[in-house]
């Protein structure tokens, strides 16, 4: 790929945002898959399985995409599965555990917002824990915002001010972030030495083995539609892993990691709109506390990863 072209603006904005748009749209996808594969949303081992046909699918396109990019097939790198263990634990199997059951319990425009919260935990995390980068005012100030987003959104004023939050619904979603925040650090960790598309795949591949497993061993059952869209669905949602990692990472080898994560603030706008769209959520979206929520967590992404410069 020409370095020169993936690194100018207008191809940098581009990319950016079909990730942050494939990454918002996952939220409604899984909502709507939900009800083609008749699945209820008490049916957590339905739930799980459920997911790891999708993970595993992701892993595959990952794998079989660059592969076809490199010419030869990529396999597991020696010495690499404690590693990949340890990243699909965290990017795979808790954090999307956690995300199904909690979006299975709450909108999905809340269930976007608050995943949109995952980047705050990341800086506290490689700031105070990991020791990777110094925890600056303004990192600060946008987790401080973030977080005070999630509590705004969980706000109700009908009726006089009342507060929302369910452990199996938002606190699950939250769960999910956080766990999300300890997989990009491992990531940052593992891709010294082993390449980073080969633990993606292989991760994912794993993690959606693994819960395919666990749900089937648990009497976890979907039902098979008759309707090809279903089937269609569940293969856009394998590509929103495949191909929105496999694009940001290009778009991280190529230039300063700030200049591309400052684009994470559309991940949330997005999933905020299409939920609404999709799912028919279009009162929840316009609700004050939500709109002063999806404000302060883009602010606070913008914050932290805003470039300061003399």
């Amino acid at each position: 790929m020409d370095k020169n072209r993936i690194t100018q603006l207008p191809v940098v904005f581009l990319l950016a945002m079909l990730s942050c748009f494939l990454w918002g749209s996952a939220t409604p996808s899984i909502k709507i898959g939900y009800e083609m594969f008749g699945i209820a949303s008490s049916d957590t081992v339905s739930i799980i399985l459920f997911a790891g046909i999708r993970f595993f699918l992701a892993g595959m396109l990952v794998i079989l995409f660059q592969s076809l990019m490199a010419g030869t097939f990529i396999k597991p790198e020696k010495g690499s599965f404690p590693s990949i263990f340890k990243l699909s634990l965290a990017q795979t199997m808790v954090q999307y555990f956690c995300f199904y059951v909690g979006l299975a319990h709450t909108t999905g425009v809340t269930g976007t917002i608050i995943s949109g919260t995952s980047g705050f935990f990341s800086i506290i995390l490689a700031s105070l824990l990991f020791k990777y980068e110094k925890l600056t005012t303004p990192k600060i100030i946008g987790c401080i915002m973030g977080l005070l987003g999630v509590v705004v959104m969980n706000v109700s004023f009908s009726g006089g001010a009342s507060f929302h939050f369910a452990l199996n619904g938002e606190g699950f979603v939250l769960l999910s972030a956080i766990s999300l925040a300890v997989s990009g650090i491992l990531s940052k960790k593992y891709s010294k030495r082993f390449s980073v598309v080969m633990l993606s795949g292989y991760q994912f591949i794993l993690g959606g083995f693994v819960m395919i497993i666990v749900g089937l061993l648990l009497g976890g059952r979907i039902s098979l539609p008759h309707n090809i869209s279903a089937y269609i669905l569940l293969l856009y949602m394998g590509l929103i892993s495949a191909v929105a990692y496999s694009v940001w990472g290009i778009l991280l080898k190529y230039n300063p990691v700030s200049r591309v994560t400052i684009f994470n603030f559309l991940t949330p706008l997005f999933g905020v709109l299409l939920s609404a769209i999709f799912l028919g959520e279009v009162d929840q979206a316009l609700q004050l506390n939500k709109l002063l929520a999806l404000l302060l967590v883009c602010a606070g992404i913008y914050v932290v990863n805003r470039k300061y410069e003399k």
